[in-house]
């Protein structure tokens, strides 16, 4: 049994059963009279004290969970079949196929194909957040919906993705939207340059090219536009890839 003092914070070892020990004892280092039926506080705190040690009770590593694939069907509406591939996109990806490997040029898809779903991460509050990710699922996009900043960084790290929409009032209490930005401006320009970063704001206007600038997004959409994300995104990103067509040739990279 160990035995602190209160007055030199001395450590005093007491050995033997508990009908042997003293019901005093001295402090041989300010002599102070101690009892050894206190209980110590440093026996119930050091670690090696299993279940009564806060660093024994409490976790301290927190399993993290990337933020989940939005499903139709999952909230009451089934999910519609993905339509067929076109037989023309198939015919013009294996011509172009065929292309580079006979000849060896420098032909690449400018459309994207079909059967490659856009993957968008949604970072937005719960107001918006279901209707934005049912809008760009119906349209045949594969979106993952963050809950909170630590889905939303998990997911980033995780998959590599082409679009990234966010709110300015995402998860306002642990400052979301700081910890989105942050993983975007980090990443290579390689890299960056395959991710379209979209602002949803309350206050700029939709496609505003000077203000996506100065916020350092690709695209800015305002929140009360929201029900026609899909169409202004389709528009947005034609342009993009219009403007990166003769890199993207030279890359031998598909359209964003």
């Amino acid at each position: 049994m160990i035995v602190v003092c209160p007055k030199c914070s001395s450590q005093i070892q007491v050995s033997g059963p508990d009908s042997e020990r003293p019901s005093s004892i001295r402090c041989p280092k300010c002599k102070t009279t101690l009892k050894p039926t206190t209980v110590s506080p440093a026996s119930e705190k050091r670690a090696l004290a299993v279940g009564q040690s806060p660093s024994t009770e409490q976790h301290r590593f927190k399993a993290r969970v990337p933020a989940p694939l939005f499903e139709l069907g999952k909230t009451g509406s089934r999910e519609k079949p993905s339509p067929a591939v076109p037989v023309d996109d198939v015919s013009q990806l294996l011509a172009n196929l065929l292309r580079q490997h006979g000849d060896n040029s420098t032909v690449a898809p400018t459309l994207r194909p079909a059967w490659n779903s856009r993957r968008a991460l949604v970072c937005t509050d719960e107001l918006h957040r279901e209707a934005i990710a049912r809008q760009l699922t119906k349209n045949g996009y594969q979106v993952f919906v963050a809950q909170d900043t630590g889905q939303a960084v998990d997911r980033m790290r995780e998959n590599q993705l082409d679009i990234v929409l966010l709110d300015s009032e995402f998860d306002a209490a642990e400052q979301g939207s700081a910890f989105v930005i942050r993983e975007v401006n980090v990443l290579r320009p390689a890299q960056r340059r395959r991710l379209f970063f979209v602002l949803l704001s309350p206050t700029q206007r939709t496609m505003d090219t000077h203000a996506a600038f100065l916020h350092n997004v690709n695209a800015i959409v305002n929140l009360t536009e929201a029900g026609d994300l899909f169409g202004i995104l389709e528009h947005a990103l034609r342009e993009y890839n219009e403007l990166y067509k003769e890199f993207n040739l030279a890359l031998k990279l598909p359209a964003l």
